[in-house]
């Protein structure tokens, strides 16, 4: 009994640590960036500023991260090895831009969503840097840390459950969000994202799908991106009708019809991870390959 109690002690700190100083990394790196360092840049540098400034902050994260699995957990970082990650990459990118290309096919079925032309190019270098950034430091974050070390303590199963109602309870301090927002977000990413990283044990598809959703969501269709930057996108189809159906001023991720195709999606990847056998009960840590 005592054994457990170390255990459980154990993966509480290291829980903190990686969640305490990535979150202040990423946080305080975009604080200085957006508050600091943009407003003294000319406005037709700020997109190739901010994709560039991105990068160097993703570089730094990820610095973060292994040197934080090394001092913590004594290992190399194979989540992260780019030999296997660089396919689930691309994978994940073009999984995540044919997903939400179905979710607007199913609101232009409902004549929830009308063909205007196309948009512009101006605001597709701010969204890749916007999607980048998030893309990686929150995986990192919520993956390779919370979801990650809770699945050490309590198994697959409360992993999912955790990280993605934290990561839902986050969103709730965006823009225009709602509490079904916040429960869409936790069901439909939290899933689809744990379960990735579950079925594959790399942290790259996820980040590719997360990346992919973003650009895709604000660079391509120019919807609100979680309640943030959008309706500038390559494609100009503005959505109508009622929020639950298109999401409202929260962006598609707060639709009926994002919660389906995305759960059905995480569904998918769970059903890989408990065929590969990586499905894995409370308490027992599972190594990684």
């Amino acid at each position: 009994m005592g054994g457990k109690r170390v255990v459980a002690r154990i993966g509480l700190l290291r829980l903190l640590a990686f969640f305490v100083l990535l979150a202040l990394a990423y946080g305080g790196t975009q604080y200085l960036l957006q508050f600091q360092i943009m407003p003294g840049i000319a406005r037709s540098l700020r997109g190739f500023v901010a994709l560039g400034a991105d990068i160097v902050i993703c570089v730094l994260c990820i610095s973060l991260y292994a040197l934080l699995v090394g001092w913590l957990e004594r290992r190399d970082v194979i989540e992260l090895h780019l030999k296997r990650g660089l396919p689930l990459l691309g994978i994940g990118l073009a999984l995540a831009v044919g997903m939400f290309a179905i979710v607007y096919a199913v609101l232009f079925g409902v004549h929830a969503a009308t063909w205007q032309g196309f948009g512009g190019t101006q605001w597709l270098l701010p969204m890749a840097a916007m999607a980048i950034l998030s893309g990686v430091c929150e995986e990192l974050l919520f993956r390779g840390g919370v979801y990650r070390i809770t699945e050490d303590m309590f198994g697959t199963g409360a992993a999912l459950l955790i990280s993605g109602a934290l990561f839902g309870l986050l969103h709730l301090g965006n823009p225009h969000a709602s509490l079904l927002a916040g429960i869409a977000i936790a069901v439909e990413a939290g899933i689809l994202l744990g379960a990735a990283y579950a079925a594959t044990r790399n942290l790259w598809l996820a980040i590719g799908l997360h990346i992919g959703w973003n650009f895709a969501e604000g660079g391509i269709f120019g919807a609100a991106v979680s309640g943030g930057m959008g309706g500038r996108g390559l494609l100009n189809i503005p959505l109508h009708g009622p929020d639950w159906l298109t999401g409202g001023a929260f962006g598609p991720e707060a639709s009926v019809v994002t919660l389906a195709v995305c759960t059905a999606a995480g569904l998918y990847f769970v059903w890989r991870t408990i065929r590969a056998g990586r499905w894995c009960r409370a308490g027992f840590r599972m190594m990684l390959d």
